[in-house]
């Protein structure tokens, strides 16, 4: 189960990745646009080199639409192309000064550095997103004769928008993973309820059927009728345990309820359960179901193999009460006394050590009318 929800949140993060590198597909070239643009607009006269200028341009115009061609694929989004992509970013800046002049004001790339902070920030989260901000803002103050507000502000902006980025990528990959994981849940629920009116409505009626008739038929009918019966049974608890599984690995948690029912399987055991779902941490509720078993273990091994007994649980806001109750003669004065100075620490451990260290309490009634155990475990 892991590995699916581990593969269905790489699906999701590529998705959103994906996504995000076709919204800077779509950025480069708006901000290419506008630097081409500018470019133009100012004529020759804003570069001391004008030839090497438009050849920036150029390798801007070339390298837009090779990025555009290589982000889409998921499989290239290598440190390369990222580490070429950043490199390619600062070069043209560090060249800025030689191809306008020491008197620049806007470099020649301009806003289309832009992009290659999204890609980062997009591809490596918060610690990519800083790390170009750093690099592209630092090389941008390096290239200046003095700091002004301007040139503090385009800092400022790249050292916060690269991170910003970074995390709401995360984020919504987190959030996108989530929300795949939780429909591929509600989408197993939704068969297995369907599979289970099947079961219901098709076999496990068939089989009790034959074991109704089979017992008014009598002779062999009646032994096929009970081993129809016991093979209802059987299916019914594997359709629970399956259920029951699921549920714990999806939510760490156990239906008390469910797991205390199964205990009817023993010969002469009666559970009786709330009608919802009475969730406990895995842990605490296989810990009340073993102290159960110890419990009935015991009512078998004094009172008799096929002893009647009863166990009745009840949930309450902060904790669950488990009684289990027997009508045998119940436990001689100072055996469990002598019991444990024998070194037998059967109740002592199996029952009262494990409730205590469940945080819980077990408290034993007994007389001439049976033994009744009264456990009280904190819902954590």
């Amino acid at each position: 189960m892991r590995g699916v929800r581990t593969a269905v949140g790489i699906r999701a993060a590529v998705a959103v990745e994906d996504r995000l590198f076709r919204a800077v597909a779509v950025l480069r070239v708006v901000v290419l646009v506008n630097a081409v643009g500018l470019a133009l607009y100012r004529g020759v006269d804003n570069y001391d080199h004008p030839t090497a200028g438009y050849v920036l341009l150029a390798v801007m115009v070339a390298w837009t639409a090779f990025a555009t061609w290589a982000y889409a694929d998921a499989a290239r989004r290598g440190v390369a192309l990222l580490g070429a992509d950043l490199a390619l970013t600062l070069t043209l800046l560090a060249l800025t000064p030689l191809v306008k002049g020491p008197w620049f004001n806007a470099t020649v790339p301009g806003f289309w550095v832009m992009a290659a902070l999204f890609a980062w920030a997009i591809r490596f989260r918060t610690p990519g997103g800083l790390v170009a901000g750093v690099l592209i803002g630092g090389a941008d103050l390096f290239l200046r004769d003095e700091l002004t507000q301007t040139n503090y502000s385009n800092f400022f902006l790249l050292m916060i928008g690269g991170p910003i980025v970074g995390f709401a990528c995360g984020s919504l990959q987190q959030m996108a993973a989530e929300r795949d994981e939780a429909q591929r849940a509600a989408s197993t629920a939704a068969e297995r309820v369907r599979l289970a009116r099947v079961v219901h409505d098709g076999v496990l009626q068939v089989l009790a059927l034959v074991q109704r008739r089979g017992a008014e038929l009598g002779g062999d009918g009646a032994e096929l009728g009970r081993l129809a019966g016991e093979q209802e049974k059987r299916l019914r608890t594997l359709i629970r345990t399956q259920d029951a599984l699921r549920d714990e690995v999806d939510t760490g948690l156990v239906d008390l309820a469910d797991a205390l029912t199964r205990l009817r399987d023993r010969p002469g055991v009666d559970v009786a359960v709330p009608g919802g779902v009475v969730d406990l941490p895995a842990a605490t509720a296989h810990e009340v179901v073993a102290v159960v078993r110890a419990c009935l273990d015991n009512v078998e091994r004094h009172v008799g193999e096929g002893a009647p007994a009863w166990v009745l649980l009840e949930s309450f806001a902060d904790h669950v009460e488990v009684s289990v109750r027997d009508d045998g003669p119940g436990i001689p004065e100072g055996r469990l006394a002598e019991a444990a100075a024998q070194g037998r620490l059967g109740v002592a451990e199996s029952i009262q050590g494990r409730v205590r260290d469940l945080g819980g309490t077990a408290v034993l009634t007994t007389g001439s009318f049976g033994t009744e155990w009264e456990l009280s475990v904190p819902r954590r």
